[in-house]
């Protein structure tokens, strides 16, 4: 079975923002489109508010007005679901309420064709269960869009237990010919995206309530240390507070609980206060008119030290900055080798600067100890996250300090926690991934795919683990493991295997 023709006609059942914006993708792509709401005169107001769409594009020069018109003239609003009796596809984008999708469903079996295609865009609700009830469930899948629909590339393909094969292949087919990227999934929580993603807002959250650092402190870190657009508390903020809490709690009660999962109080708190975001006005930044953003905590000027020793293990993510402490015009030496992914810098008067490892840098009350964060690429980063030990010399942090300045990074000294917040971010993610691969969720290329385009990731998960190295990611979950007892950081069972038998993730 290939793509649906572009003469079919497809239909989209709610109107709202998602709504309308499939049915933009559907039209640009040469398709009839019929619009059905079961509110009174949305249906209508949805066409007008489409056709708008299309108006700016006009204006802006991305469309031209022949194409604009051909556009309305595929567009009708429909006012039963009898109308929607010839389409081919039928994509339901109406509130994330299993029985009313449920019901939807069973009223569309008795309207359309045998052979047309019916389509769920839940985010959070089991594609399974919503063909539960249906007189034939093969033909029955999710394509699960991303806000905004015109603009956002990815779309997850979703097979339930009983979708056939062919219907999966012809929706993935379609989507491709509407000029999205499609990715194939199997029907878990979270599908790919929202699975995976749970730990890039899940640790700074928990960062957050261990008092390691602030919202902007660890936004700030993520961004120019980590190489993301934006941190999980200003993008939880742009989502809505209310909305990215239900997926988290949706993901953990649909795994039974599972430690990985765990909600966050603190965002909860948020939510039952009412302070949902940007929508609201407040959310974990205040977003009133001519409020004034927080900054990121950043530590004063301080001299880099005239020489150190460095000591770079195989392997290490950051063998970089032997390079870039020479061309800083600091005198190196180069230590005892380290063990692998290590890096470790002597600084003058005994004081030792590493690379995070998972554990914290307070090993006894005489511990002169910094570490410092992991970075997506340690030259171009911007800022970097230093961890003192509680016993750690007010000299060591000071060079430690100046050392990161002299290669032309911001800092921000935070609490000593294990794994800081890049390094134990990207681990979870990572491991996120290769818990789904062994699962048999989606293939390695869809699952770096589906980061990359459904949440801007820097870098695919899997991609950024064969980088750092299986054995890096693995030894720094242990180490958090052991710091943090429950079952949060115990790693994929694929991982493990992936490091001794030294193979790639991808």
């Amino acid at each position: 079975m290939t793509a649906l023709e572009r003469s079919s006609t497809i239909a989209v059942v709610g109107t709202g923002t998602m709504g309308q914006g499939i049915a933009q993708v559907v039209l640009a792509a040469g398709h009839h489109v019929r619009l059905y709401d079961a509110a009174p005169g949305r249906a209508e107001q949805a066409e007008r508010e489409t056709n708008q769409r299309f108006d700016r594009l006009v204006e802006k020069g991305r469309l031209d007005a022949a194409e604009r018109d051909a556009a309305r003239a595929r567009l009708a609003p429909a006012g039963r679901l009898e109308e929607l009796a010839d389409a081919s596809l039928v994509i339901e984008a109406i509130l994330e309420d299993l029985g009313a999708k449920q019901q939807l469903f069973s009223a569309l079996e008795t309207v359309v064709r045998d052979d047309c295609l019916l389509a769920t865009n839940t985010s959070s609700l089991s594609v399974t269960a919503v063909a539960g009830a249906l007189r034939l469930p093969g033909r029955f899948l999710g394509l699960h869009f991303f806000n905004p629909a015109p603009l956002m590339p990815l779309v997850e393909v979703v097979s339930g237990h009983a979708t056939d094969e062919a219907a999966a292949t012809a929706a993935y087919e379609t989507a491709a010919a509407w000029g999205k990227t499609p990715v194939r999934c199997t029907d878990t929580p979270g599908f790919i995206v929202n699975r995976i993603a749970r730990p890039f807002y899940a640790e700074a959250f928990r960062l957050y309530e261990e008092g390691a650092a602030d919202p902007a402190t660890i936004d700030a870190v993520l961004r120019e240390c980590g190489g993301f657009r934006m941190g999980p508390f200003e993008l939880t903020d742009l989502i809505g507070q209310d909305v990215n809490e239900a997926v988290t709690r949706s993901v953990w009660e649909s795994f039974f609980h599972d430690p990985k999962f765990t909600p966050s109080l603190a965002q909860r708190r948020l939510v039952e206060s009412g302070r949902l975001g940007r929508k609201s006005g407040r959310g974990w930044y205040d977003h009133a008119q001519g409020a004034q953003r927080p900054e990121p905590r950043t530590a004063a000027p301080q001299d880099a030290p005239g020489e150190v020793t460095v000591s770079v293990g195989e392997g290490s993510p950051a063998a970089a900055l032997l390079e870039l402490i020479t061309e800083a015009g600091i005198k190196v030496h180069e230590g005892d080798s380290a063990g692998a992914y290590e890096t470790r810098i002597e600084l003058p008067g005994d004081g030792l600067l590493y690379l995070a490892n998972g554990s914290v840098a307070t090993w006894g009350n005489d511990s002169d100890t910094v570490q410092f964060d992991l970075a997506l690429d340690y030259r171009s980063a911007t800022r970097i996250a230093l961890a003192p030990a509680d016993s750690a010399r007010p000299g060591t942090v000071r060079a430690a300090t100046g050392l990161f300045q002299a290669l032309g990074k911001q800092v921000s000294v935070i609490d000593d926690v294990p794994g800081l917040i890049v390094a134990r971010t990207v681990a979870m993610l990572v491991d996120f991934a290769v818990d789904a691969l062994a699962r048999g969720v989606a293939s390695a290329a869809d699952i770096d795919t589906a980061m990359r385009l459904g949440v801007n990731y820097p870098r695919g998960p899997l991609d950024w683990g064969d980088a750092l190295g299986p054995g890096w990611v693995y030894n720094l979950l242990e180490e958090l493991r052991e710091n943090y007892p429950g079952g949060r950081y115990a790693s994929s069972g694929l991982l493990y295997r992936r490091w001794v038998t030294e193979r790639k993730l991808l």
